[in-house]
């Protein structure tokens, strides 16, 4: 899976060489935004559409979220993909995709979770909701008040979660 750093809006990824894999491995580490209180807490970076990028042109587009420590003290957690015309993320707020409320017990390290995106994000797309917005970006509504809890945020056209299972025997070739 490839990550682009301009496409990561919660957390940050950083790039270890020479890691417990041997000399020359390269591995990574992820660290995820804090979300904690009763308020709705922002992504710490929004997407700028008037800024010219592939993200996916003809693919399906994703925003991928992975728990990187366990929620704490509230009763569930409101993913949102959002977006504004401003980077402030206040005029003019238009949810496009939630993951509506997700119970604490499913909030452990190591969860993910996924939404598809629009395919007409771009602000001189057909889609009148979102054609004149310009940042895109994510908030996260507590229900209850949270203790603790991070979260890694990113957009990409895959799901990948690690977890290929193949039956006992079963070769790769």
């Amino acid at each position: 899976m490839f990550v682009d750093n301009n496409l990561i809006l919660s957390g940050s990824i950083a790039q270890i060489t020479g890691a417990p894999g041997g000399p020359g491995q390269t591995t990574a580490t992820i660290t995820g935004q804090t979300v904690t209180g009763a308020s709705a807490v922002n992504s710490t970076s929004s997407l700028d559409l008037s800024q010219a990028r592939d993200i996916g042109e003809g693919a399906d587009v994703y925003a991928r979220f992975q728990i990187t420590t366990t929620f704490a003290g509230l009763t569930a957690l409101d993913i949102q993909v959002c977006s504004s015309d401003d980077a402030a993320q206040s005029t003019n707020v238009t949810v496009h995709n939630s993951l509506q409320a997700i119970p604490v017990a499913n909030l452990t390290a190591g969860s993910m979770f996924t939404l598809q995106l629009s395919p007409y994000i771009s602000p001189q797309g057909p889609n009148t909701t979102s054609r004149s917005q310009r940042y895109w970006w994510f908030r996260y509504n507590p229900t209850g008040t949270g203790t603790a809890g991070a979260v890694y945020a990113d957009i990409g056209i895959e799901i990948q979660d690690g977890r290929d299972f193949y039956a006992s025997g079963f070769a790769i070739i």
